[in-house]
């Protein structure tokens, strides 16, 4: 049996969470992705290469949902060299082809020659070169395409030379994007001869140190990234850039007040200064976007001339303190645009607008995020919009620390008590995974542990959202015994109470099992009881213990071999004189896990003492039903063993059956629901104790009780289990005791009456 408060069911209440529900193209798109084994067959082909194909032959896809299912596949770390085989261009129709941080071969990548694709995205693929790619592409594909982003793949051949002329090839490319690769100024030199309508250029965090090239693309090119670029040190940049009089975006930005470069460079570089550039200002007439970002040396009264001759519309200013200048974030500044965009940390707009356009880079993730958990502190309106910006940080930078450390700070803040509710379970699924991750990636961190704990100890992310409860669970233990700190374990054994609720049984098993997790949760239970304390962490510790030893014979085991039943002895004993309502939540949950031991029948003997017996038989009389009703469990699982066990431990069977059925026949119904199971097997033996009419009626009562409280999940239960047939046989004896038959009868029409009700 479980602790009724962490009972598995569905909340009654959710209408909050079906507001704005996932699309029906979105959730076919899911189901396809999650289900490819049993929709598709696997061939193989004349080489001895996999192929995948639809079982279903009159599939077709058009283009826009052929592209969806790639990008999902690939979010969902799904795409592979076979399940690439399944976009024959016979069914599937791309175009625009998105393949994000996959690791590919030319076998698969070789799909792609089938297809028309006019925009190409291959980022983070390092298993094969660039030029591979762009080889694997149809004649259609390399006349036509449009766009390339190749960003943090390679260009190194198996020599480690790097090899660009592929990019030839793409004489109609429009954008190209080669940051965080290999790519160097021979590179430039080379698009920028051969790619005559080439217009919009990133060569972000590459190794050219010459942009002298461009000048070729004077007359066409319109946008230029080159962030945290060695050559943006040159004193000549200046010059070259003053000749690109197409741009219209332009980015200078690095990631702090001094180069990474400069710093690894052993030859110190002159450095470009971004006041000669803003010097100009007649310079660059048609720029409306401008990022110099991490840049030093920016003046106000420099700044503001440039921007009087220009229509700019974006500005970086991320990492600098130009960001805080009033005409940047105070409204009643005579020379404030509410039409212009700004980055950096002085406002929340800035801010968000910093996430939603540097989320590449680590060091502006962490400096935005550290801001934004300040204003983040006091929110009271939920932001689903500013967790969509810190989810993308998390994601793509998982082992950078200081981004998970404010990440996870972040979505404590935007999703804790009462914000929570009104958050999408989609989305709070998207941040229980990523905050597992960081748990996993960051172990002995104590404070990244902290803020993921604090995010997790949630209700409506508890309660609400479908995700991997088991692997939290192990996570949570884990933090549990590593760190002794008092709120961490209050709220590592709080997750942990619910969630071993809601896991199977086989997974409950292997938690429970780990001598070192209940090792850390008894010794809880000790300190608390030794101190004479009953607390939340007490009460939740007790809870956890009871959930994972439902239905857990090995949890059992571990519990009696590290002295759980002496511990949990004592604690009867300790909250004997305490308030009633203290008492009575403390005595539930032992007799609770007690319970879960007597329904072991090897574990029985371990119960079968006179001194617990003495208890159980006190017990059984109190005035609360919560703790007379398992009590009562306890001595009807032992009862149902045999007498010789009681003879040893000194107490009369018979009198404590006439007991028990004098106890059980006064109960009446609670409103409330005191326990949950997951299973009624426990209760086969007891409902066929036909010697023991005491202990068919505490069975009867209990399966009566929980079906008149959630008839739609027991009474199916009852069926499904084929416990209702036994029970059928059990009220047909003839010589059974007539109050077992009334009770069981209610059951039996109870399951009939719901059966109908079904469709």
């Amino acid at each position: 049996m479980l602790d009724v408060l962490n009972r598995t069911d569905p909340p009654q209440d959710c209408d909050a969470m079906y507001d704005t529900p996932v699309s029906l193209h979105n959730c076919c798109i899911d189901f396809i992705c999650d289900n490819l084994e049993s929709l598709c067959n696997a061939e193989v082909t004349p080489l001895g290469h996999c192929k995948l194909t639809f079982k279903d032959q009159d599939i077709y896809f058009q283009h826009h949902l052929s592209e969806r299912l790639l990008e999902a596949l690939c979010e969902k770390d799904k795409l592979t060299d076979d399940t690439l085989t399944l976009f024959d261009a016979k069914i599937m129709n791309l175009r625009q082809v998105c393949i994000r941080d996959v690791q590919l071969t030319t076998k698969g990548l070789r799909t792609l020659k089938q297809h028309k694709i006019s925009d190409l995205e291959v980022t983070g693929l390092k298993t094969v070169t660039i030029n591979d790619v762009i080889g694997c592409l149809g004649e259609w594909s390399l006349t036509n395409l449009r766009s390339l982003n190749v960003s943090n793949s390679t260009f190194l051949n198996s020599t480690k030379f790097c090899v660009v002329v592929s990019l030839s090839k793409l004489r109609n490319l429009v954008s190209l994007n080669v940051s965080r690769t290999e790519f160097n100024k021979h590179g430039l030199e080379i698009i920028a001869e051969d790619l005559p309508k080439l217009e919009s250029l990133d060569i972000s965090v590459t190794p050219i140190d010459d942009i002298s090239a461009l000048r070729k693309c004077r007359d066409r090119l319109k946008s230029l990234s080159m962030y945290c670029l060695r050559a943006a040190q040159t004193s000549d940049m200046v010059p070259v850039l003053s000749e690109l009089k197409k741009l219209v975006h332009l980015d200078v930005s690095d990631d702090s007040f001094q180069s990474v470069h400069s710093i690894l460079s052993t030859s110190p570089l002159t450095k470009f200064k971004i006041i000669d550039l803003l010097s100009q200002s007649s310079c660059l007439p048609h720029l409306t976007s401008l990022d110099i970002s991490g840049k030093d040396g920016i003046t106000e009264e420099v700044l503001s001339d440039f921007l009087r001759e220009h229509e700019i519309r974006f500005l970086g200013l991320s990492l600098t303190p130009a960001c805080k200048f009033d005409r940047f974030k105070e409204p009643a500044c005579a020379e404030f645009k509410s039409d212009l965009m700004v980055t950096g940390e002085a406002t929340e707009r800035q801010v968000t607008e910093a996430l939603r356009r540097y989320t590449t880079r680590a060091l502006y993730m962490q400096k935005s995020l550290y801001t934004l958990f300040s204003l983040t502190q006091e929110m009271v309106v939920p932001r689903e919009d500013i967790i969509r910006l810190v989810l993308p940080a998390m994601k793509l930078h998982p082992r950078q620390l200081g981004v998970q450390m404010a990440a996870t700070a972040c979505l404590y803040n935007l999703s804790k008590a009462e914000l929570g509710q009104k958050i999408h379970p989609k989305c709070l699924k998207e941040i229980i995974v990523l905050t597992l991750k960081a748990m996993e990636n960051f172990p002995n961190h104590q404070q990244l542990q902290k803020n993921a704990l604090l995010t997790l100890c949630s209700d409506r992310m508890l309660q609400d959202v479908q995700f991997d409860q088991f692997r939290c669970a192990q996570l949570v233990m884990d933090c549990l015994c590593l760190f002794d700190d008092p709120s961490m374990n209050r709220m590592s054994v709080a997750i942990c109470s619910i969630l071993a609720a809601k896991i199977s049984t086989q997974k409950t098993s292997q938690l429970g099992a780990k001598t070192r997790y209940m090792k850390k949760m008894l010794q809880l239970v000790r300190q608390k009881i030794e101190n004479n304390h009953v607390d939340i962490t007490l009460k939740f510790t007790l809870s956890a213990l009871w959930n994972l030893t439902d239905e857990s014979p090995a949890t059992c085991n571990v519990f009696l071999k590290e002295g759980g039943l002496d511990l949990f002895m004592s604690t009867l004993q300790m909250v004997e004189g305490m308030d009633t309502d203290t008492r009575v939540q403390v005595e539930t949950k032992v007799l609770g896990l007690l319970n879960n031991i007597a329904e072991v029948q090897s574990f029985r003997n371990f119960l079968m003492r006179e001194d617990f017996l003495m208890i159980a038989k006190r017990l059984l009389k109190a005035e609360q039903i919560d703790v007379s009703y398992f009590a009562a469990g306890i001595v009807a699982h032992l009862a149902s063993d045999g007498a010789q066990s009681w003879l040893i431990a000194g107490t009369d069977r018979a009198d404590i059956l006439t007991e028990l059925y004098n106890v059980v026949l006064k109960w009446e119904q609670p409103n409330v629901e005191m326990v949950a199971y997951r299973s009624f097997n426990p209760f086969i033996p007891l409902l066929q104790s036909s010697e023991m009419p005491a202990v068919q009626l505490w069975a009867v009562w209990a399966i009566l009780h929980v079906c008149t409280k959630n008839a739609q999940k027991y009474c199916a239960m009852l069926q499904e289990e084929k416990v209702c047939r036994i029970l059928e046989q059990v009220i047909c004896e003839p010589c059974l005791d007539t109050n077992v038959r009334n009770i069981g009868n209610q059951v039996v029409t109870l399951v009939q009456s719901n059966g109908k009700k079904s469709p």
